[in-house]
């Protein structure tokens, strides 16, 4: 049973097949995924192909929110994200953090918009106590102490809200990056940059996270795994993540599927709600 815990089924690539792609789903064992929300305007799709599911599976949820790299769209707010957060099978909130990767012209600074987008929502996730879906990609220094100026974790508890909690999504930073998240409590998930020729760095880092802090994930239609590499990538191809962090782990890849899958359960726990 794997689960692949970010996908973006609302892509015109994967949302024109949308049956095809749960087809494949169970045909590979996939009983889960996560269906990301990037922004506003799309949330309604994201969430009606959740709702969508047929019952026999796979079981699908939503996230709500605005990716850090989408610019001219609606702004979040706390309260609106929170108003569509509470929808049935919305389980976190994200797609958020910080990505500074294009900047082109401007610089760091110019990026404040960036940042007050991320606060926020951190703000909703702490009052809904959700898991945050975080995108990070040059910018970690930022993303890592914008969490632990608005988390909660100086002085926990001292606000009346829960600590900010969730997952780095397709990570893709150092050790030292992926240490500071699991001390915040984060997740790390791995997608199918950990099976390419040239991320051995990466695989050093899955090496050392600990497998009960781990998920895997396909961020599809994007980053195909090895051997589908260059192809659309779809959630039923997470098993080929699995089976290298299996390898690098130096356990089985059914308890790989068992583990990250429990983990996805224990982050999410709405997935596991009444």
């Amino acid at each position: 049973m794997y689960t692949d815990s970010h996908c973006h089924l609302d892509f015109p690539e994967l949302q024109a097949q949308y049956d095809e792609v749960l087809a494949a789903m169970r045909h590979a064992n996939v009983t889960r995924a996560l269906c990301i929300g990037t922004t506003l305007e799309r949330f309604d799709d994201v969430h009606r192909l959740a709702m969508a599911a047929p019952a026999e599976g796979p079981a699908l949820w939503a996230t709500v929110g605005v990716h850090p790299d989408n610019e001219g769209v609606a702004e979040p707010t706390v309260e609106g994200l929170i108003a569509l957060a509470r929808r049935p099978r919305v389980v976190g909130i994200g797609e958020t953090g910080l990505d500074y990767y294009r900047l082109g012209d401007r610089t760091v600074a110019d990026m404040g918009w960036q940042r007050e987008r991320f606060r926020v929502h951190i703000r909703a996730a702490r009052q809904l106590d959700l898991p945050l879906v975080i995108h990070t990609r040059s910018a970690s220094d930022d993303t890592l102490a914008i969490l632990r100026e608005e988390g909660g974790f100086a002085g926990a508890g001292a606000d009346g809200l829960p600590v900010a909690r969730g997952v780095f999504h397709c990570f893709t930073e150092t050790r030292e990056v992926a240490r500071a998240a699991l001390d915040l409590g984060f997740y790390i998930s791995f997608s199918g940059i950990l099976t390419f020729k040239n991320a051995a760095a990466l695989r050093e880092v899955a090496r050392y996270v600990p497998l009960d802090r781990c998920l895997i994930e396909t961020d599809s239609p994007y980053l195909a795994p090895v051997p589908h590499r260059g192809k659309t990538n779809t959630p039923a191809l997470v098993p080929f993540v699995a089976a290298v962090l299996a390898d690098i782990q130096g356990v089985t890849v059914e308890a790989v599927a068992e583990a990250t899958s429990a983990n996805f359960e224990r982050l999410f726990t709405r997935v596991c709600a009444p």
